[in-house]
Formats: C-alpha cells, sequence, structure tokens
C-alpha cells in the first residue's frame, strides 16, 4: 500500500485548499467532506466519490467504504492532519463534484431563502430541518456563509445530499420564480404559525442573525409569520426559528414529498 507522507504532495495541497478556501471551491466546482457520515450519507444518495482520502491509521476501519468506492489515498496521519478541518479528524475524507444548478422553482413544493445568513452553524442547521421536512430546494443569497464549507457540511448532517442547493442567488429574482405563496418571518407584527395559512406551496425567507428579513424581501412575502414567545425573550435564533416554521408547515401537507 502506497503512503502519500509529505504535507506538500500536490493532492494533499490541493484538498487542503478545497477544505480551506471558498474560491478554490468555486473555481474547481469540488468541495472535501470529512467524517464516516458524510461520506456514507454521500454514498447511500448516489453522489460519485471523485476520491476517498483516509488516514494511515484509520484505513482499516473504513474497508467496506473503500470497497463501495474502489479505491482510497492513504495518507500518513501528519499529512491528513494538515487537510483536516475537525478538531478530531475522524481518518476519513472524501472529495467531490459539486452539482450544476439550474434554479429552476417552478416546480418546487417548498423552499428556503436564506439573506445574509452568515454563521456556518446556522446555514447548515437551517438545511439539514429542510432536508428534515422534505424541502427539496435552498437558495442561498449574497452574504450567506459557503453552503460547502466544512463547518456547514457537518452541521448540515447530510442535507447537502437531499437537496438541491443554489448560492449568491438574486433572491429577489429567484423568489419570482417560485409558484406558490411566500412567507418571511418576523421579530414582532406577524401572525403565529399556528394561525398562519401554510397549506400548498411554500417559499420561506430566512433573514440575517441580527436584521432579520430585509424590508425589500419582506414586501414580497404574503405571509408574516411572528413565533409567540414568552414575555423578556427578545428573539430565537434563526435556525431554531426556521425548524419551527418548516415543522408546523409540515404538519399541514405530506412531508414526504419533494
Amino acid at each position: 500500500m502506497s503512503i502519500i507522507t509529505s504535507r506538500d504532495n500536490p493532492r494533499v495541497r490541493r484538498w487542503r485548499a478545497l477544505i480551506r478556501d471558498a474560491r478554490a471551491r468555486r473555481e474547481e466546482s469540488r468541495a472535501v467532506i470529512e467524517g464516516e457520515h458524510l461520506v456514507t450519507a454521500c454514498l447511500d444518495a448516489g453522489w460519485k466519490i471523485e476520491a476517498l482520502v483516509l488516514a494511515r491509521t484509520s484505513a482499516s476501519r473504513f474497508e467496506v467504504l473503500t470497497k463501495r468506492v474502489g479505491t482510497a489515498a492513504v495518507l500518513a496521519d501528519a499529512a491528513f492532519r494538515s487537510i483536516a478541518d475537525a478538531e478530531a479528524p475522524a481518518g476519513i475524507a472524501a472529495e467531490i463534484a459539486l452539482p450544476a444548478t439550474t434554479l429552476d422553482l417552478r416546480g418546487a413544493k417548498t423552499c428556503v431563502f436564506l439573506e445574509g445568513i452568515q454563521d456556518a452553524g446556522n446555514v447548515g442547521t437551517i438545511l439539514r430541518s429542510a432536508a428534515a421536512f422534505g424541502v427539496a430546494h435552498a437558495v442561498l443569497g449574497p452574504g450567506c456563509a459557503d453552503a460547502w464549507s466544512p463547518k456547514v457540511l457537518r452541521a448540515g448532517m447530510g442535507a447537502h445530499f437531499a437537496m438541491e442547493i443554489s448560492e449568491h442567488a438574486d433572491l429577489v429574482d429567484a423568489i419570482g420564480k417560485f409558484a406558490g405563496k411566500i412567507a418571511c418571518t418576523l421579530a414582532r407584527g406577524g401572525t403565529a404559525p399556528r394561525d398562519t395559512d401554510l397549506a400548498g406551496r411554500i417559499g420561506w425567507i430566512f433573514g440575517s442573525e441580527g436584521q432579520g428579513v430585509s424590508p425589500a424581501l419582506a414586501a414580497r412575502a404574503a405571509l408574516k409569520v411572528t413565533i409567540p414567545m414568552a414575555g423578556g425573550t427578545e428573539s430565537l435564533n434563526v435556525a431554531a426559528a426556521a425548524a419551527i416554521c418548516l415543522y408546523e408547515a409540515a404538519c399541514r401537507g405530506d412531508m414526504r414529498s419533494p
């Protein structure tokens, strides 16, 4: 078994760039996923693994996954740690090709539109909740965290492989292409989710952590939703608010449908 030992090996440098640099991911339309869960979720969803990457001391643990892919690059542990983003690397990663997106929302039953959500954990958690409640499309506007960054991927827990994700989109244009009702969350002044007509096709706008949904986008939403909270609580985390709204909408329909 040939083992790559140098941190300066061209393949190692390239994988390190794909993990750390959003520009490299965009230029190559490639990303690196880390951890057994994400690699398994990717394969189970029918995605192709371009390159499976293993740490030497972990290689024997992942024989089943190696057989599913066909082959693997094995790195010395120090070389593997040099490409890993996780604080405690699991010893397995994979290079994948990023899918081309058409942003065709005419047939979409549900969609989430994210405006200026910069926190990677929040973006990933919203994607995870969206996938869990049957949302098949996510549109990220300018200023959102990179959907294919390691932190978003970890928080998404495999949601990326169950959804079509568009980034750097013109949200006004994208919302105009969605053939359904548009809802947005507001800190105050909207109706409670339980009192809102969430039947049928719903597109949800979720705004930035500090400012919420911008007035320009809120004006395009026919439904304004405010989650009731106990006195003294100013607001919910955007990912928590999204999970509540998506669950409430799923309860009105069939969350198994795309």
